[in-house]
């Protein structure tokens, strides 16, 4: 019998003290820019750190009994920041200034030349909690709304044209989360079948309806994400 209510985490898990400074973190707004210094792990084992603790917050989420679990987000310094510095036509350098709904003076990205997707950033967040989870999944993307509102337009000089091509680098990140889990539950012999995925993408995290599919029917993009 399917379950009625789902249930699932809704925001991030809290990440290891061993992790990341919360003293550092609590002292300042979410940070909108890179900010390496919040870690307290070398650079060198980062990674491994961030897998660990990632482990850790699936874990507690499949004992708490959860339907849907999340990777716990671990590996982000703030909700956005992760993926909106991953794109093209950025100044990481040189942040621009905004100020916040506080009232507080914050840095942000600036935006210099056409904004693009480089590579995918969280194809190998996905591949991780699908191997370490046998549960539905989910994984959260920020919005094209809520990067625009976390930049400094220097280049478009056009709230639309600038939507459009956040809106746009969310989709391509989107269509490869879903292609990433339809390629790895075929290859590995503990993963046979492929249950689920759900992705969000609105600023105030709004579920998308599941996708679900199998090893043999690789879910259709199309259905699920803007066009």
């Amino acid at each position: 019998m399917p379950t009625l209510l789902p249930t699932s985490l809704v925001g991030s898990y809290p990440q290891p003290p061993w992790l990341i400074d919360h003293d550092k973190l609590g002292k300042q707004m979410p940070p909108r820019v890179r900010s390496g210094e919040l870690w307290r792990i070398d650079s060198e084992w980062l990674v491994q750190a961030q897998d660990d603790a990632t482990i850790l917050a699936i874990r507690d989420q499949e004992r708490a009994g959860l339907d849907i679990v999340t990777d716990g987000e671990a590996r982000r310094e703030s909700y956005s920041n992760r993926f909106a510095t991953a794109l093209d036509g950025l100044d990481l350098d040189n942040p621009g200034t905004i100020l916040s709904r506080s009232g507080q003076i914050i840095s942000v990205p600036r935006i210099v030349g056409e904004l693009r997707r480089k590579f995918p950033v969280q194809v190998r967040d996905v591949h991780f909690l699908r191997v370490n989870s046998d549960r539905l999944i989910k994984i959260t993307v920020p919005g094209p709304f809520t990067m625009s509102q976390q930049a400094v337009d220097e280049y478009y000089k056009d709230e639309e044209k600038l939507a459009f091509d956040y809106a746009a680098a969310v989709n391509e990140e989107i269509r490869d989360l879903f292609s990433a889990l339809a390629t790895r539950s075929s290859s590995p012999p503990s993963q046979t079948s492929l249950r689920a995925m759900r992705a969000r993408i609105s600023g105030d995290r709004s579920p998308m309806p599941a996708v679900k599919t199998n090893a043999s029917t690789p879910p259709s993009a199309a259905a699920s994400m803007p066009a």
